[in-house]
């Protein structure tokens, strides 16, 4: 069982009372993976959603027709860094319900906090306020890593330009 100030220590859960965060508690397991462990896969299903709390996971695109992937299809990388990067699995709350990218542990060992997509929205129907909560804050995640894309596809773009010169 996830201890229940290592809920509330997280930037996604401190907006909620004692009551939410035991009732997010009920749901919430850990998993361990070791470097080079692929956590999930570009295009499976989005069933969980998941915090990473210790190690460093980057997120990568995969190339079609090829079973390896190397740091230069890494889009992000996920560790220490403010919690509300620490978020993985968003796409569990969008259709098509896929993972949008692949995640994969590049230090010895990282481990998450995990939820089943069915027990939150269970959560977010008897619990209303609880559910807005979070999937504002989901919202804020989506920005954030949407604008960090940008960033990096500017960065590239300007030394591919200033390649050509």
């Amino acid at each position: 069982m996830v201890n229940l100030e290592t809920l509330k220590s997280l930037e996604l859960f401190q907006d909620l009372n004692k009551e939410q965060l035991e009732a997010l508690q009920r749901h919430a397991y850990t998993e361990q993976y070791s470097r080079n462990d692929r956590l999930f896969r570009e295009g499976d299903p989005a069933q969980q959603l998941w915090i990473e709390t210790d190690g460093q996971i980057d997120l990568r695109f995969e190339l079609p027709g090829q079973n390896i992937t190397s740091d230069e299809q890494t889009i992000q990388s996920i560790e220490a860094r403010p919690l509300e990067a620490r978020v993985l699995g968003w796409s569990c709350f969008v259709p098509p319900y896929k993972m949008r990218l692949s995640a994969y542990c590049v230090t010895d060992t990282c481990s998450v906090i995990k939820f089943d997509r069915d027990a939150l929205l269970k959560l977010f129907e008897q619990d209303t306020n609880m559910g807005y909560k979070i999937l504002s804050f989901m919202i804020k995640v989506v920005g954030y890593r949407f604008h960090e894309f940008q960033d990096e596809l500017a960065k590239h773009l300007g030394q591919d330009i200033m390649n050509t010169w």
